[in-house]
């Protein structure tokens, strides 16, 4: 990848700004159209976006003569780069969003999604959320809903409602465990647990980000050689890490930001049954500790 100029926190959202308008102007950054509706469901408002044209996401350029699968973040387009994250880490946005403002932070080598994250990820993860205090998402492996095997965390502004960073929000507890701790939601039908991360400070935070993390795959049985599936949602608050046993169901496929609160169906038809069926027991469906 180019060398750019390091992103601080306080360039991170001007810059994000400017670089949308540019990449606007120029077509390198396609959103993907969407209707917005919602779903109440046990307190939360989940919010469930249905496709306005088929998602360009699908159409991959042919593979190299080689073989090899084509990898958009090797060399990343100069129109989506917001500039690098040190230590090793690139931001640019997501070409085709669906989410306003939807940031990818990627290693600039080549490791693999399913790879366990590490200290630099995020230490470069801290300094993104200190200049935008969102939602981060990682979803690791195929299952947990990767469309890419290059390794890269996401960030997105506050999804809502009532300024919450995610719907779920409504459903986690009103007091956050201490760090060190890790608690199960009452209100969420599915394995999963929380950790807090206490009151943030910008120095150390992703030190403390990395020690929640390892508690909830420790806690969740996944040691440091498993390569199981999992989403993991993370705030300036909390982490919430969600082990996986399917991709999809009901033809829905379930990236993090499903629970998050916020799903991507295809058709209007999808939508009826997420609705009918309700989206936490579609996410009970997908979600589960592997055999």
């Amino acid at each position: 990848m180019n060398a750019t100029p390091p992103l601080t926190p306080e360039a991170l959202w001007p810059r994000t700004l400017a670089v949308t308008r540019h990449a606007l102007e120029t077509g390198a950054l396609q959103p993907i159209t969407t209707e917005a509706r919602t779903v109440a469901d046990a307190g939360a408002t989940f919010q469930v976006r249905v496709l306005g044209r088929v998602a360009l996401k699908e159409r991959k350029p042919p593979a190299p003569s080689g073989g090899a699968p084509f990898n958009p973040f090797a060399h990343p387009e100069p129109d989506l780069v917001l500039g690098d994250v040190p230590p090793a880490h690139v931001c640019l946005l997501n070409k085709f969003n669906v989410v306003e403002h939807h940031l990818l932070l990627v290693t600039r080598a080549f490791e693999s999604q399913d790879a366990l994250l590490t200290a630099g990820d995020f230490d470069a993860l801290a300094t993104c959320l200190e200049g935008l205090d969102g939602l981060a998402f990682y979803n690791a492996g195929e299952t947990a809903g990767a469309s890419q095997r290059h390794k890269h965390l996401q960030l997105v502004p506050p999804l809502g409602p009532d300024r919450l960073r995610a719907p779920v929000e409504a459903l986690l507890p009103a007091t956050l465990p201490a760090p060190g701790r890790v608690v199960a939601a009452s209100a969420l039908p599915f394995p999963h647990l929380l950790a807090g991360l206490g009151p943030w400070e910008a120095p150390g935070q992703g030190a403390r980000m990395l020690a929640a993390y390892r508690l909830l795959r420790d806690a969740l049985g996944l040691g440091e050689a498993s390569r199981a599936p999992y989403n993991l949602l993370a705030t300036r608050d909390w982490m919430l890490l969600v082990p996986r046993s399917r991709a999809e169901h009901l033809g829905v496929n379930v990236n993090a930001l499903g629970f998050a609160g916020s799903l991507l169906v295809r058709a209007p038809e999808q939508f009826d049954a997420v609705a009918a069926l309700g989206p936490l027991e579609l996410l009970r469906h997908v979600a589960g500790l592997a055999p």
